[in-house]
């Protein structure tokens, strides 16, 4: 019975070494993502030197937009689309592209792609008496903006510790040095056309447009349709 035993015991350990091999190695072997930054990179650098001449004001976008085979395209969200989006926009909303969907979407390569995002537009009235259309809730500036720091709690400090001991001095690698927070006081803009563009030239579309122009969306350069159009002209009228 006592060798029994043993033997029952000697074989559960190597079972127990077995399977701590098995999942070491299963471990050891993750499938990395289908994620490459470097070659995105390249691509980021590739589309650059691309748009310089693919850019057009609101005249040139909507000349553009009369001619054969052509589509504008809108990325941005079906909520946002469904209310406001300039008048005979496709959509297609960014998470969803995929070499299918766009095909989709764009009858083929050759077709000039017109494409615009929140930050071409800002909702203004032009004067007084004149009735407007408050269309900045579906039209959000995307912007990143520096965060303001209280200088009596936070004096933009940090402390760390020293790369390499000093060849002279006091300081050694235990000792805590203090550093000025890099601040960064120039807003960043998150546009949406960017990585629309970038997508769209690397899923092999060559004839990509974009507008450049801020647009106010009272002006009439645009013309705009959508449900929050249709219930603000509606109550106007009423």
């Amino acid at each position: 019975m006592k060798l029994f035993n043993n033997k029952k015991i000697k074989l559960a350990y190597l079972m127990a070494n077995l399977l701590s091999m098995y999942v070491f190695t299963s471990y050891s072997q993750i499938t990395a993502s289908l994620v490459d930054f470097d070659a995105y990179q390249n691509l980021v650098s590739e589309v650059k030197e691309h748009r310089k001449n693919h850019l057009l004001n609101a005249e040139e976008f909507i000349a553009t937009s009369k001619e054969e085979k052509v589509i504008i395209l809108d990325t941005r969200s079906d909520s946002m689309f469904m209310a406001a989006h300039v008048k005979g926009a496709i959509h297609l909303n960014f998470s969803d592209f995929t070499q299918d969907n766009l095909a989709k979407v764009i009858p083929s390569p050759d077709y000039k792609v017109l494409i615009y995002c929140n930050n071409n537009f800002e909702s203004k009235p032009l004067a007084l008496n004149v009735p407007t259309i408050d269309l900045s809730r579906y039209f959000v500036t995307k912007i990143s903006r520096p965060i303001d720091i209280n200088p009596v709690l936070f004096r933009k400090k940090k402390t760390v510790r020293p790369k390499q001991k000093a060849k002279s001095g006091p300081n050694s690698f235990n000792e805590m040095i203090t550093e000025d927070f890099p601040v960064n006081s120039k807003p960043i803009t998150l546009a949406l056309n960017i990585p629309t563009y970038i997508n769209l030239y690397g899923y092999g579309y060559r004839n990509i447009y974009e507008l450049s122009e801020l647009v106010n969306t009272n002006s009439q350069k645009l013309e705009f349709e959508g449900t929050a159009i249709t219930n603000a002209i509606r109550i106007i009228k009423n």
